[in-house]
């Protein structure tokens, strides 16, 4: 599919509720099919990675039934059932890591395959940890599919060079159903959302500076309720920013400390943001979030803040263009090991659009401010968060720009378009 995106001069205007988080809505299933009840998910993705989530569980015996479009009931008896068939997980690198620390320990045997952007992706950074507790997994190279022999795990201390949630969670998932106490310990803060909910759940898990210990564990049923993504809403934020004369308000948004990068990284470059109307549900911090048109400098990010806003950092270039200075990115060579290789597929479509920016190994550097030319066709790669920060980037090019498989946004934001017309 291709898209046409064109200048708005007009600017954006008004108020937004984007589409529930991802990374929560994944683990409000898992930890729902691991507890022995019924559990209420409120306002579930309808995203394809959660979705693909969802499809596996059931085939793990759980069953799942919307009440209404957003709502979702999940009763389990709190144990898996052997797949009669390979468990897919679609595009969703979330699914596949965290579910094979969950099917580790089970007394089955499962397969987990996905699509072919998913199989190109490492697992090897689960597959160590998991096999120093006796986990027994076969691969092609450390790549999906990925062939699990469930079996009795033992305990670990692992300590991780790299500060991934997805690892972490996959970790501590294989703990919960083990014997005595596995820890975790990471060079940086990650993404908590799991120890957040597990503890919200019942889990015995304890959180240390950065280890996080837990040891096994019973899982309580509940009610929870999915904020708005923050990784979504960072389109918004960024648009609303770089548009000329915006003023919008982005209802109902995560603002959990480990995810909330892009925010410290506006207030850095000189963003008009604000929170609003600020309350923790379920465990997390939410907010309204409303930003207008500013004039933006540049900044340095690396070290402990790239994994609060690695999923963010395509769009985050996108702000960069139209910032004064040189905007530094470093620290980010796990970009490389995404959808795509967001460092040279970023780089190499806002070239296109004349855009000065230059690749690093771990990163780039973006010389703004820069006035964007467009009147190309730009690419995606398969990539929704590349599509999405190019839709962006032809809300400010001089000329029209077309975005060539512009569908891929539906694996996280399935209503991106009708958000962004709402504000036109």
């Amino acid at each position: 599919m291709i898209k046409k995106v064109s200048k708005c001069p007009e600017g954006l205007n008004g108020e937004i509720t984007i589409p529930s988080d991802k990374s929560l809505s994944h683990r409000a299933v898992m930890f729902s099919a691991l507890a022995n009840g019924t559990s209420v998910i409120k306002n579930f993705s309808s995203g394809q990675d959660p979705l693909s989530t969802l499809n596996l569980f059931k085939q793990l015996g759980i069953n799942a039934e919307y009440k209404d479009s957003e709502t979702l009931i999940i009763t389990s008896s709190g144990k898996l059932s052997a797949p009669k068939t390979n468990l897919d997980c679609g595009n969703s690198g979330t699914t596949m890591r965290l579910v094979s620390g969950i099917l580790a320990s089970q007394n089955f045997n499962s397969v987990l395959s996905g699509d072919e952007s998913l199989s190109k992706r490492p697992m090897k950074r689960i597959i160590e940890p998991l096999a120093l507790m006796g986990a027994k997994i076969e691969s092609t190279e450390n790549h999906a599919p990925l062939k699990i022999f469930g079996s009795k795990l033992h305990p670990i201390s692992y300590i991780s060079k790299l500060a991934s949630a997805q690892v972490k969670s996959c970790v501590l998932l294989a703990g919960l159903n083990t014997d005595g106490i596995t820890c975790y310990t990471e060079p940086y803060l990650s993404r908590n959302h799991t120890e957040i909910m597990l503890k919200y759940m019942g889990a015995n898990i304890r959180t240390d500076g950065l280890t996080v210990s837990v040891t096994k564990s019973s899982l309580e049923p509940k009610e929870i309720t999915i904020c708005g993504d923050i990784s979504s809403a960072a389109y918004f934020i960024a648009a609303g920013l770089v548009v000329p004369n915006s003023d919008i308000i982005i209802k109902n948004v995560g603002l959990n400390p480990t995810r909330n990068g892009i925010i410290e990284v506006v207030k850095q470059m000189g963003g008009n943001l604000e929170i609003l109307d600020e309350k923790t549900v379920s465990g997390e911090q939410v907010g309204d979030v409303r930003v207008k048109s500013s004039e933006l400098k540049s900044c340095k990010i690396s070290g402990e803040l790239i994994p609060k806003l690695i999923d963010e950092i395509p769009v985050i270039a996108v702000l960069a263009t139209q910032a004064d200075g040189d905007t530094i990115i470093k620290d980010a060579k796990d970009l490389r090991n995404k959808e795509s290789d967001r460092i040279a597929t970023t780089v190499k479509e806002l070239q296109k659009l004349g855009a000065n920016i230059e690749e690093l190994d771990d990163g780039f550097i973006i010389h703004g401010k820069t006035t964007l030319t467009g009147g190309v066709e730009v690419e995606t790669y398969n990539d929704h968060r590349l599509a999405m920060s190019l839709f962006v980037v032809g809300l400010i090019c001089e000329k029209e720009i077309a975005i060539n498989g512009f569908e891929w946004v539906n694996i996280s934001f399935p209503t991106f378009e009708e958000c962004f017309d709402k504000l036109m």
